[in-house]
């Protein structure tokens, strides 16, 4: 069953959540799972691809837009595609996508902003309604 892990970040901004998910993307690379980042728009995949080049230097993680050619250990994908990703589920977009069950762990990052905390809500109750094991972690 796939294990839930929320993140509260104590920051209000989109940049502190994305920063947040670029490092966890970075330490669950370094540990060895394949990741799939999920977005709403392909504008928005594009920003966290390129982000992910950026946001730390002396960091190399691989990775590319979901279908841009032979598979990679970072994913990101805009639409309902997920590749044949099995490890994490890192999910940045404004719903739940429908393949998050076959994933071993789903991440989902929480910022001070009250439209993202209702919605985060309403996910935390979808997800614990259903069984499934939850984390939450106050950072």
């Amino acid at each position: 069953m796939t294990q839930v892990d929320f993140y509260i970040l104590p920051e209000t901004t989109s940049d502190a959540r994305w920063l947040f998910a670029c490092r966890l993307t970075d330490k669950a690379h370094r540990m060895g799972m394949r990741v799939l980042v999920a977005m709403d728009t392909e504008a928005e995949a594009r920003q966290f691809d390129e982000l992910l080049w950026t946001f730390k230097p002396e960091s190399f993680i691989p990775h590319q837009l979901i279908n841009s050619g032979k598979p990679s250990p970072v994913e990101i994908t805009y639409n309902a595609e997920a590749g044949d990703h099995q490890g994490l589920l890192l999910n940045l977009s404004k719903t739940i996508p429908t393949y998050f069950s076959r994933f071993a762990r789903l991440a989902e990052v929480v910022i001070q902003e009250p439209a993202m905390l209702a919605a985060s809500r309403e996910r935390f109750s979808f997800y614990k309604s259903r069984g499934y094991p939850i984390e939450t972690r106050k950072l």
